[in-house]
């Protein structure tokens, strides 16, 4: 049975840094949205070795978590059952906690990217990139399992990261390839450039845009827009943001957490932008 509007509800967002998370008002602006007025959603500083009690310690008033890192793959084997999607990655960012009191992970970050896509107009790609190699990267290869119908390369600094993104692309059933960093560059020619790397590391490809660059989608949101990103949309390319991201993924985790399906896209986009723009 759904949970009535007025009943006391707990979720939160957990990770290590976590203060900068915007997860909590992207949503509380659902719940408000949704007439949830005794729902609740915070931020907790959870480490993998603290993630363990602070699971132990949730009362029957919970009903999920937003994990991000370095959490997505340490709570895999605390939970109950995850999703095929998170088993792809695997990488939980969701976690939901069903009335028998089972606790149940999934991936929202990969059809997040997908819906993020679909939003301005990107159905399919015939081929594409991806900049860096890390946990956020191999849900992209995941994302561009669904839509690209060709090739993807990954640009990556390490032998040891190029051999892990190989092996997701084999299991995830995608042509693809690996190049050396130094030869980021060429990525930007591609009709979707996903950049997934931590903040100022793409920087120096700025100069590199090409005249007529196609779509690119930057995972970051904070700070905004990143060099790359604004020099793109300068030469007229379409750009997806992190908060383009982190919003169809939040949405997804509102639908499971409180069963209300539409969730309330616009009211979660504004109350982001907001907070976005006083920082």
């Amino acid at each position: 049975m759904t949970p009535r509007a007025t009943d006391a509800r707990r979720a939160a967002v957990l990770g290590s840094p976590i203060a900068h998370s915007l997860s909590p008002v992207l949503h509380r602006a659902a719940y408000a949205a949704l007439g949830l007025t005794g729902w609740s959603y915070d931020r907790f500083e959870v480490d993998e070795s603290t993630l363990p009690g602070f699971l132990k310690g949730l009362g029957p008033e919970w009903v999920g978590l937003s994990l991000t890192m370095p959490l997505k793959r340490a709570v895999i084997p605390l939970l109950d059952e995850i999703s095929e999607t998170a088993a792809s990655v695997e990488a939980v960012n969701t976690v939901v906690f069903t009335e028998d009191g089972r606790s149940v992970g999934d991936n929202t970050d990969i059809p997040g990217m997908v819906g993020a896509l679909r939003e301005r107009g990107i159905e399919q790609v015939d081929s594409a990139a991806i900049l860096g190699a890390g946990a956020t990267a191999s849900s992209a290869l995941a994302a561009l399992a669904r839509i690209c119908t060709g090739e993807v390369v990954a640009y990556v600094r390490s032998e040891g990261r190029a051999a892990e993104m190989r092996q997701w692309g084999e299991r995830l059933g995608i042509e693809m390839r690996t190049r050396d960093w130094a030869d980021a560059a060429e990525a930007l020619r591609r009709p979707l450039v996903i950049a997934t790397t931590p903040a100022g590391t793409t920087d120096a490809l700025a100069s590199a845009v090409p005249e007529r660059p196609a779509t690119l989608f930057d995972v970051l949101y904070d700070p905004w827009p990143t060099a790359l990103a604004a020099r793109w949309s300068a030469y007229g390319g379409a750009v997806v943001s992190g908060l383009d991201l982190l919003l169809h993924q939040a949405v997804l985790q509102v639908e499971q957490m409180t069963g209300r399906a539409p969730a309330p896209l616009e009211a979660m986009r504004k109350a982001g932008e907001r907070m976005l723009d006083a920082r």
